[in-house]
């Protein structure tokens, strides 16, 4: 079962201390070397940089995915699936870049569109004992990208209608298969197989234009130079300093801890699980996972191989507490480390009792993040940001 996304949102602050925002004390006399407006610069640089690179990758996958739905065939479905995986390496970390408010997630973000979950496939298309269901049999619909995302989430917050986890359902349909991806015959999209391949093949494309919409608007919003979000945050000092590290704690315990793993650990069902129809959630756990130490080492991975290092939360730390700053790098390294060992498919990982092998190794990475997100609110104010949440 779902849960509201604004709802999954807010709640994600319960991990940091209960304080209200705006409220720093002075800087160590020692944390001269790096400057929170150099941290936070240098932030920006890095949230552009990821966006960049997800848009590109999506592009990649759009043009897989038009290839496909021209002339559909196994082989290019399985072009379009593989092109899907790839985007998804680039966007699981920048989710380390929401929870604060910022361009995808304040009011008007585009976050519900782009990676809400979980989804009631029959929403959109048929699923097993409901073969005319969803938004596809419906020909009443009309298929459009304002008319999607307006029936995105309507009527529930399981009503998931468009972004990265409506496309995988369409690519891979429901999966039955406990030691494998769903297996979606590429005839679904062919006229004449089965009733509404045309409406299929129209709301697969448009649903993928929507996202590429929505990430271009996210990496204009942070593009260098113009008026825009990344303007305002690189002028906040320390305030920017609390958003990222409110962005990085929000998504260590509330949703990667809680939502995403010890939710389907306590219920061991596959629907509670991320990618569930891809069988990709052991990936998208590492990558959110490695956002969160990005940010705090200022790390940037980029797809054409380089690497975009500078002024860090790790350095800003260690010049006011050297001991915690290396406890907290030690500390992220083994959620990253404890996530890489999760085996896929993460559906049989979760299944069994407390000592089943699988369910410890995802249990490992709970624990990890939960200590892991005690470092950081000791962490923000060892540089000053005594005060993580906010009221209005």
């Amino acid at each position: 079962m779902n849960r509201p996304n604004w709802l999954r949102r807010a709640g994600r602050l319960v991990w940091a201390l209960p304080l209200l925002a705006g409220t720093f004390a002075p800087l160590g006399v020692h944390a001269q070397a790096v400057t929170p407006d150099a941290v936070a610069k240098h932030y920006a640089a890095g949230v552009a940089a990821g966006y960049e690179d997800v848009l590109a990758a999506a592009l990649e996958m759009q043009q897989a995915i038009k290839a496909f739905t021209a002339q559909p065939s196994a082989e290019r479905l399985t072009a379009a699936r593989q092109a899907w995986r790839a985007a998804r390496e680039w966007y699981g970390p920048t989710e380390a870049f929401r929870f604060y408010g910022g361009p995808i997630d304040d009011d008007e973000g585009p976050e519900g569109r782009i990676n809400a979950w979980p989804m009631d496939e029959s929403y959109v298309d048929y699923v097993k004992g409901k073969p005319g269901s969803g938004i596809i049999g419906n020909r009443k619909v009309t298929i459009t990208k304002s008319g999607l995302a307006k029936l995105n989430e309507k009527g529930g917050e399981e009503n998931i209608a468009t972004g990265w986890h409506a496309i995988e359902f369409l690519l891979w349909g429901q999966d039955f298969n406990d030691n494998g991806p769903g297996d979606r015959s590429f005839e679904d999209f062919v006229d004449g197989k089965v009733p509404n391949a045309d409406r299929r093949r129209q709301y697969l494309l448009t649903i993928t234009e929507l996202l590429i919409d929505d990430l271009r608007y996210l990496v204009g919003a942070w593009t260098p130079g113009a008026a825009n979000y990344r303007t305002r945050f690189e002028a906040e000092g320390l305030e920017a300093i609390r958003k990222m590290v409110v962005g990085m704690g929000s998504l260590t315990r509330g949703e990667l801890a809680g939502e995403r793993l010890e939710v389907a650990m306590n219920t061991q069902d596959q629907e509670d699980e991320h990618s569930c129809f891809s069988d990709n959630t052991h990936r998208d756990v590492v990558l959110n996972a490695t956002g969160i130490e990005n940010v705090w080492l200022g790390r940037f991975a980029r797809r054409d191989g380089s690497t975009l290092q500078g002024p860090s939360l790790q350095a800003l730390v260690a010049a006011a507490d050297p001991a915690l700053a290396d406890k907290t790098t030690r500390d992220i390294a083994a959620s990253v480390a404890a996530a890489r060992a999760i085996q896929p498919p993460f559906d049989r990982e979760i299944v069994g009792g407390k000592d089943a092998a699988g369910r410890k190794r995802v249990q490992a990475v709970i624990d990890a993040l939960i200590v892991q997100s005690k470092d950081l609110p000791q962490a923000a104010a060892a540089v000053g940001v005594t005060r993580l949440t906010r009221t209005k």
